[in-house]
């Protein structure tokens, strides 16, 4: 469904990311892992296509499409959808008014939603995010998502800054909608423990803005818990 191809790209004058290649399939999870400012936000946003990061190099294919060249909005009309780590405030529209709007244009079921998640009626009436606490805003993010239906959902760190109960409860969530739904997914994170809940398809270790290493996720993760990630850097191709 989505494929990189040698994808370089640079903030400003600074390179970013260096070559990536990454490959998902249909209907799979993969997992983004990496220490702070190894480029995986970056690679989030450059995915949607936030203009603050060039693609210099490389493709970006999403359906056998390229998409390298299309503004945010258009690959988003394609399925594409993203996660915030912190999503901004939006002062000017509640919750239930932006659920509206998105119901108008996907007949999207909010009935549905709020069995999954049964205390929301309190966010609804709030202005979007405007003093959410950090669980608030993972659950305002995913409320928008079942509401679009996308094909594709980046979830970027979404793991940071939840205890473990708000954890298992998120995390199962997303992925019972994942499968229920058939959609394909990349979770980007930083700690890692997510992973044992959604039970992700190939775990990516991303370092200086390479991808260093893939492999299946449990091995991938004991390998970083217990030598941490420069045991990646000298991974020459799979962790198996």
């Amino acid at each position: 469904m989505l494929e990189l191809k040698n994808i370089w790209v640079n903030a400003g004058n600074q390179k970013v990311l260096n070559g990536i290649n990454l490959k998902i399939g249909k209907g799979e999870t993969h997992i983004l892992l990496g220490p702070n400012a190894s480029g995986k936000s970056t690679l989030a946003k450059t995915i949607m296509g936030f203009s603050q990061f060039k693609v210099v190099k490389g493709k970006i294919i999403f359906e056998s499409k390229e998409i390298q060249k299309l503004k945010t909005w258009e690959r988003a009309k394609l399925g594409l959808f993203l996660v915030f780590q912190q999503p901004p405030s939006v002062k000017d529209i509640t919750l239930n008014e932006l659920l509206e709007l998105i119901s108008k244009q996907t007949n999207s079921n909010n009935k549905k939603i709020e069995k999954i998640f049964p205390n929301i009626s309190g966010l609804e009436k709030r202005k979007l995010n405007v003093s959410f606490s950090g669980g608030e805003q993972k659950v305002s993010e995913l409320i928008q998502l079942m509401s679009v239906k996308p094909k594709f959902v980046i979830f970027d760190e979404i793991d940071s800054g939840l205890d473990i109960v708000m954890l298992k409860k998120i995390s199962r969530a997303v992925r019972n909608y994942l499968t229920e739904n058939h959609i394909t997914s990349l979770f980007i994170t930083h700690r890692g423990d997510i992973m044992k809940y959604l039970n992700p398809d190939t775990a990516h270790v991303l370092l200086d803005g390479k991808i260093a290493c893939s492999g299946d996720w449990k091995n991938v993760w004991k390998t970083v818990k217990k030598y941490g990630y420069e045991k990646c850097r000298k991974c020459p191709t799979r962790i198996s």
